[in-house]
């Protein structure tokens, strides 16, 4: 049991990472389903920025740095072009897993993977104040990041003048106009955020979850379990966060279910959490439309918010 926990923590921290990002483009009124690409985009700039840099930490950097050049590419085609926010964020996705595998050919002259023993993994944080084998102990400093930035949003979004603003953007954008607000700046930071979080997301899945390695499309669909979680958790820091614990849980599940060797067909194991996603979301669905609310995704494209586009 302590080992599944301990396997769900570390699934979890890369969508919650990327649900974060999710949840504020949300809160801005814009639906971002780009998040898978977004992550991908993280994943291979941590691996290639410190390899080539020596540092992890330059690595990071790069990864939030990537991520936000892409996030800002989706934005531009929504904001300025009025693309459609659907095809624009999967073009990006596409966009990501073609990029990143030729440059994996490119760069590093490999196909499908690339690891490097010149790569450090990203810090552990010790505390002392628990026990060495206990499993909220020596974990890789994104995960404790992640709790951090759930508590740091909802007080950003619930006790700050700016988390008013981006509310009232995503709300109310008609309104949010009338009284000044620049509603297209808000919502290009709201995805520039979306942008570094995922950026973060990634880099944690290829160097903290993993340990200086990329594989062609390895997030395998965690960011569009990320804005599941979004969604399951109805844009609310502390539901998002319950949200993507469950979906690691499956995940984790999934993986111990192969390491046990039940009998089971692979490919069942392996799409576990994402039929636990489809149920979420009917789930959720079915008991906002019973209780008269608009669900998230409704309130993103609702008219008035595609109206101020």
């Amino acid at each position: 049991m302590g080992e599944l926990i301990a396997a769900t923590i570390r699934t979890t921290a890369p969508i919650l990472l990327a649900a974060l990002g999710g949840l504020l483009c949300a809160r801005a009124g814009v639906f971002n389903i780009a998040l898978e690409g977004l992550m991908l985009m993280g994943a291979f700039a941590v691996i290639a920025g410190a390899y080539f840099s020596g540092s992890v930490w330059l690595g990071l950097l790069g990864a939030m740095a990537v991520g936000v050049a892409t996030a800002l590419v989706f934005a531009f085609f929504i904001q300025r072009l009025r693309a459609d926010v659907i095809i624009a964020g999967l073009a990006i996705n596409i966009l990501a897993l073609g990029l990143t595998t030729f440059l994996l050919k490119v760069w590093f002259g490999v196909d499908g993977s690339f690891t490097s023993d010149q790569i450090s993994g990203l810090p552990t944080v010790y505390l002392p104040l628990l026990p060495d084998t206990f499993f909220l102990n020596n974990l890789s400093i994104l995960i404790y990041v992640s709790w951090v930035l759930v508590a740091a949003i909802a007080w950003f979004l619930y006790r700050t003048p700016w988390g008013l603003t981006l509310r009232a953007v995503g709300e109310f954008p008609a309104a949010a106009t009338t009284a000044g607000i620049n509603v297209r700046t808000v919502r290009y930071l709201a995805v520039a955020a979306s942008g570094a979080l995922c950026g973060l997301a990634g880099a944690q899945l290829a160097n903290g979850y993993l340990t200086g390695t990329f594989t062609e499309n390895m997030t395998a669909g965690r960011g569009y379990l990320a804005f599941t979680a979004v969604i399951f958790g109805a844009a609310q820091p502390g539901l998002v966060f319950a949200a993507s614990l469950l979906l690691g849980m499956a995940d984790a599940l999934g993986v111990r279910l192969q390491l046990l060797q039940v009998p089971i067909p692979a490919e069942f194991v392996l799409m576990f959490p994402y039929v636990l996603t489809l149920v979420a979301l009917f789930l959720t669905s079915a008991a906002r439309h019973r209780g008269g609310e608009l669900p998230v995704d409704e309130l993103a494209l609702s008219e008035q918010a595609q109206e101020s586009l």
